[in-house]
């Protein structure tokens, strides 16, 4: 397929979520199939490595670590709590499977190529508020970019970037609209990692996150206020979608995937979903990018 863009900067948001990243997996495929590009791409927690494996034109990647790598102890889980302090191993899918010496390395080179503009959100620990990293925090075999975005507080330790520490990106920015139009895009395709009906809930366990999160008080406030937080943000996102600035993916049928889900027939599941509201949005999506 030809190139879809109009004249106007077209950037692609996508919501992390954990294992319902599946969802994103499966349309960003289906852009690389259809030659589907976009000027900037932002992504947050688990959605920044999937837009790292789209940007480098790498179709199936995200699929494997999904479906495949989550076989491995290392992976998630108790070993990984036990060896690392982390609940999800980031180091194991960013660095033993990701590194160009890896089992499934991430092309890196390619990633630079791309003329796509490429953020990631993390949120820095002193100060709770959201970061906005590019290609240039990103080096050949060195992704803590990554693991910090997707860092959740509580069952990760904060991880260190520049000269401070920085957590999951979901609990500041969970869908950086706002980001990217401040970075100059007119028009917005969003990937959304919840159903549209989703409202989040105030988090529970609190006495729990407070006393994990007791050095970094600010990451307490932001996980106290998350889910006010997060209802507007997506709130923001159907406003876009109404005005017709925005264009938004989001789950045709409920999504049976938590954030720690290890069920591949459920991950094919979702990803096989991403492919299927793709194709059916996919007319009116190019008209979108096209108008």
């Amino acid at each position: 397929m030809a190139d879809v863009r109009s004249g106007k900067k077209i950037g692609l948001v996508v919501e992390g979520g954990g294992m319902k990243c599946a969802y994103n997996a499966g349309i960003l495929d289906a852009f690389l199939t259809d030659h589907i590009t976009f000027d900037y791409c932002i992504g947050v927690s688990g959605a920044a490595g999937n837009l790292a494996s789209f940007l480098a034109g790498q179709k199936g990647r995200n699929l494997r670590f999904f479906t495949e790598h989550i076989h491995s102890p290392n992976y998630f889980g108790l070993k990984s709590l036990m060896h690392t302090g982390n609940l999800f191993g980031l180091q194991y899918i960013y660095g033993t499977l990701t590194n160009s010496d890896g089992e499934d390395p991430l092309d890196y080179p390619a990633i630079m190529r791309n003329p796509a503009s490429y953020e990631v959100v993390a949120t820095n620990a002193q100060t709770g508020r959201p970061e906005y990293f590019g290609k240039d925090a990103m080096q050949q075999d060195d992704y803590r970019l990554l693991m910090a975005s997707s860092a959740i507080p509580v069952v990760s330790h904060p991880v260190a970037l520049k000269d401070g520490l920085y957590y999951d990106g979901g609990i500041s920015d969970a869908i950086p609209v706002r980001r990217a139009l401040d970075q100059g895009c007119a028009k917005l395709v969003v990937i959304l990692s919840k159903n549209r009906d989703y409202v989040r809930k105030p988090q529970g366990l609190r006495a729990l996150y407070r006393f994990s999160c007791r050095k970094y008080p600010n990451i307490v406030k932001d996980i106290d206020r998350r889910h006010v937080v997060y209802n507007q943000n997506m709130q923001d996102v159907f406003s876009l979608e109404r005005k017709g600035t925005a264009f938004v993916f989001a789950a045709s049928k409920p999504i049976e995937v938590g954030t720690y889900s290890m069920d591949e027939k459920k991950e094919r599941a979702l990803y096989d979903l991403g492919v299927h509201d793709f194709a059916a949005q996919k007319e009116d999506l190019i008209r979108f990018m096209r108008a």
